[in-house]
């Protein structure tokens, strides 16, 4: 069976994975943006959107593992988009143009149904109404073989970690204090807690990245 991992997911010193008051102008929380500028800076996420330079070395490498080896992505709906509620404008199309960096099958995680959307490239984004039982079946179902990503945001990550169900987890923290925002590990229960353990710690001068794996229960 495929693996269902988290690559080079951003987190504050203080644990949050985004700030307050999400829109349309700030997407990622007010300051939220200062926690993924070491993404922005690498080589490989500047040329999947037709950029020019950017850094190697250790964060280059992670963003490398963030796209390569998976066919299928889930993400929640807040990373999609700014809108909440039923869908009253289905003109939005996603953050990231015309073009997504994924090129298969992406699902959101959402309460109201939406017709699939093809985009250029090979991704598709697929609206599941189901939770995440049923993302992860039609993911995985979908990557043939190949591993699932778990692109964010934090509330989807945190659903898949308490239920045991996140095989690999790389964070990057980055040396800052957000104060408000969304939380990755605000009330996960002690027994998901105990069931990963860290596998590897590395830094860059960006940022730091642990990644841990989910083992057996003792």
């Amino acid at each position: 069976m495929s693996n269902v991992c988290v690559r080079g997911f951003s987190i504050s010193l203080d644990g949050y994975a985004a700030g307050p008051r999400q829109s349309e102008e700030e997407p990622v929380g007010v300051g939220g943006r200062r926690l993924h500028r070491w993404i922005w800076e690498t080589r490989t996420f500047r040329e999947r959107f037709g950029m020019e330079g950017g850094s190697t070395g250790l964060d280059d490498a992670i963003m490398q593992r963030h796209f390569e080896g998976f066919g299928a992505t889930i993400m929640g709906r807040n990373m999609f988009g700014p809108q909440r509620g039923p869908w009253e404008d289905e003109s939005w199309r996603g953050w990231w143009g015309e073009r997504p960096p994924w090129g298969y099958p992406v699902f959101v995680l959402t309460h109201h149904a939406r017709p699939s959307l093809e985009m250029e490239g090979g991704t598709t984004f697929h609206f599941v109404t189901g939770g995440v039982d049923e993302a992860l079946e039609r993911a995985r179902a979908a990557a043939g073989g190949k591993d699932v990503l778990v692109s964010g945001g934090a509330a989807t990550i945190w659903q898949l970690l308490e239920a045991r169900l996140i095989d690999e987890l790389e964070l990057a923290v980055v040396p800052i204090l957000l104060g408000d925002g969304e939380r990755l590990w605000e009330g996960l229960s002690p027994e998901a807690a105990a069931s990963y353990r860290m596998d590897e710690l590395r830094s860059s001068d960006a940022v730091t990245h642990v990644r841990m794996r989910r083992v057996a229960a003792e």
